[in-house]
């Protein structure tokens, strides 16, 4: 696939084309979050304000030209299922519905 980034490979399914992130993209993606978090000018009570994915699709552009992100669907989704895992895993560490799964510091 000479040509073409990793980015723009999608796949079909139900719904329409799903986009493939890659690595880069979401440690690029997080990184921002945490700078407009950290900075407070789109934060507004426990979240961010309406306009936030807009400037992070600013910032990405910068650094990742060609991989043509948008707010609305592909930051917006990506943020969701971002959530959707951390949720997940943070469920996990905190031994809610975790079957027992969890650390052990003397393991």
């Amino acid at each position: 696939m000479s040509g073409f980034s990793q980015s723009s490979v999608s796949s079909q399914n139900s719904r329409g084309t799903k986009r493939k992130w890659v690595p880069e993209e979401d440690v690029a993606l997080v990184s921002y979050m945490v700078n407009l978090h950290n900075v407070g000018t789109f934060n507004a009570d426990t979240r961010f304000n309406a306009s936030y994915l807009n400037e992070l699709e600013r910032m990405l552009e910068k650094v990742l030209p060609h991989s043509m992100l948008k707010a609305k669907p592909d930051l917006e989704s990506r943020i969701r299922t971002l959530e959707r895992d951390w949720a997940i895993v943070y469920d996990i560490l905190n031994g809610k519905d975790n079957s027992d799964f969890g650390s052990n510091k003397h393991r």
